[in-house]
């Protein structure tokens, strides 16, 4: 159970495999919480600067970027420019290691990857906290931010490859929902290092903890690669190993032999497949793909939510005039609502699909900005402080809308709908649009703020998120229950010029595996004809269901021991 070129898994005295002792329902969620660990520490990260900033241990180590009103620096252009730049940098680096997984995503392994970034995120996180100069932080937290680029770009195709249909959301979720959880650890982790000032402890702990959540992403190297990787490198008895291990069934059960059929087929389909091809529309759409991945990471990063994530102590506590104490308990407490509100997209996200939780995570983000526009007005105009409590309250709105519909949700639907021969560069792609789109909201935040006022900022916000609505409603299709490889067909038999008919196309299309998971057709030859020989469309049992329909009802439901939740639950 190594690294990209050793074998995988352990066979047990009933010929199914094992990693770290565990198979079927236990190792999905070992993979889970491997998972999980990254997304944690990527959360933290977000979180952990946005309360240091007016810190007074702080601003006398980096008085360039004190932006506090009457600091002697003011609220100038040059200071909120380079406080942006000293968010933005790590957003920089996130992208320049997303980026690399056009190369290295295929070449070493989805394993290897997360490995090589948790080393070069430890580089980083002690860099930054030995840092006594604004200098030596830019650099740190650049390096910081590669290693975490390669992990986000990684690890939701990790985990999508390894899981079934049935649950592969509910179990990416979690990844959104430790998102949130980082972030209220990092907020609790600020306010409790406050009251050691003057100390420069005070902001140097919060940045060395990183060190602590780095640790758990080296589990996976014990755990099982993705077996669409394996067989990608020709690797077939170690794939085998991996989906029996999956599914906790014999390495020669014949589901098994089926699964690796599929995954053979779908890469036959796309054996020709070069990165170039991510700009180009042939039979299996890849430019169509990419562009909605790619779109479902910028989309969650113009909502705006980075101005409350990484900007919330500052901003309840020099726009919104509370003390130091008490700006960041609200900060903490909107990171912990963050958090409890992060687990109803993990319980729901089979039960009712994907679009309508992102339709209506849209709309009330956009309907939060447009108060928080209005209460910023009324601020102006009115001394007292109703305009400011109500603008804390659709703080946390804002927070339980984004985490119901766009959180986690883009971790996950970008691996949903590209192709195993293009899907890590795909999915690098698509990282790479989240972190360029957050280092442009971070850096012009505060100084949108300085210019045209908190009316201005959330007004241009409120528009983007409406925006957000009209866009997923007409060209992002529906992906609950669906394998990987049914989507590649769906894709492949929609309209080559009209976006909203892959809309369309899914509602239409028959499905293969019911709501536990189980195969109900093979009337559907999914990756046979790409270019349109086949019907999807033709009816069969399952044919004109609503995808709520077919979405696990059961998600929560406890498995049988130490199997699948449903017999011979496919992993695709």
């Amino acid at each position: 159970m190594g690294m990209a070129g050793m074998k995988e898994g352990r066979p047990e005295t009933d010929g199914v495999p094992t990693f770290l002792g565990m198979r079927g329902i236990r190792l999905n969620w070992a993979i889970g919480f491997a998972a999980s660990a990254g997304f944690l520490l990527f959360g933290y990260d977000q979180g952990v600067l946005g309360s240091l900033y007016t810190l007074p241990s702080w601003v006398a180590q980096f008085p360039e970027i004190n932006t506090n009103p009457g600091s002697g620096n003011g609220e100038t252009s040059t200071a909120a420019v380079l406080q942006g730049l000293v968010t933005g940098v790590y957003e920089l680096g996130c992208f320049a290691g997303a980026i690399s997984m056009l190369y290295f995503g295929n070449l070493l392994g989805r394993r290897a990857n997360i490995w090589i970034g948790s080393i070069i995120m430890a580089v980083g996180a002690i860099g930054c906290t030995a840092s006594y100069s604004l200098a030596q932080l830019f650099v740190f937290r650049v390096i910081l931010g590669i290693g975490n680029g390669m992990h986000t770009a990684t690890i939701p195709v990790w985990q999508s490859e390894c899981s079934p249909p049935h649950k592969r959301g509910m179990l990416i979720m979690v990844e959104g929902a430790m998102i949130t959880g980082g972030i209220a650890m990092a907020y609790w982790i600020d306010f409790g290092c406050f009251f050691l000032e003057p100390s420069s402890a005070s902001w140097r702990l919060p940045l060395a903890l990183q060190l602590v959540l780095i640790f758990p992403t080296f589990v996976t190297a014990f755990l099982p690669e993705s077996p669409r990787w394996l067989m990608l490198k020709g690797r077939e008895e170690d794939a085998r190993i991996v989906v029996a291990a999956l599914d906790n069934v014999p390495v020669d059960d014949p589901m098994v032999g089926k699964k690796l059929k599929e995954i053979a087929k779908s890469l036959e389909a796309a054996k020709t497949t070069r990165i170039s091809d991510l700009f180009t529309n042939g039979p299996e759409r890849n430019f169509h793909r990419t562009v909605l991945g790619f779109m479902s990471q910028m989309f969650q990063q113009i909502s705006g939510i980075n101005l409350i994530t990484y900007y919330i102590g500052k901003t309840l506590q020099e726009n919104l005039g509370f003390s130091d104490i008490n700006s960041r308990i609200l900060a903490a407490a909107n990171g912990t609502e963050y958090f409890i509100a992060s687990w109803l997209a993990v319980f729901f996200i089979e039960k009712m699909g994907r679009r309508p939780l992102m339709l209506g995570g849209a709309a009330g983000q956009t309907i939060c900005m447009i108060i928080l526009a209005v209460m910023a007005i009324e601020s102006i105009q009115n001394s007292g402080p109703a305009p400011n409590v109500v603008s804390v309250v659709f703080y946390f709105l804002f927070n339980t809308s984004f985490a119901w519909g766009w959180l986690g949700m883009t971790w996950l639907y970008p691996a949903e709908i590209t192709p195993l021969a293009i899907r890590a560069q795909a999915n690098g792609i698509s990282t790479s649009a989240n972190w360029i789109f957050n280092f442009l909201v971070v850096m012009v935040t505060p100084v949108m703020f300085v210019n045209i006022g908190g009316q201005g900022t959330y007004g241009v916000f409120a528009g983007l998120n409406f925006v957000i609505l009209v866009v997923t409603f007409f060209i992002f299709p529906e992906t609950a229950g669906r394998s990987l490889e049914e989507m590649s067909a769906i894709f492949a038999h929609s309209s080559k010029v009209n976006p909203y008919d892959v809309v369309r196309k899914e509602k239409v299309t028959p499905r293969r595996y019911d709501k536990h998971g189980n195969l109900i057709s093979d009337d559907v030859d999914i990756v046979e004809d790409l270019n349109g020989g086949n019907d999807l469309e033709k009816n069969n049992s399952g044919a004109h269901k609503d995808h709520t329909n077919v979405a696990t009802e059961d998600a929560t439901a406890t498995p049988t021991s130490e199997g699948s939740s449903g017999e011979h639950s496919p992993r695709s």
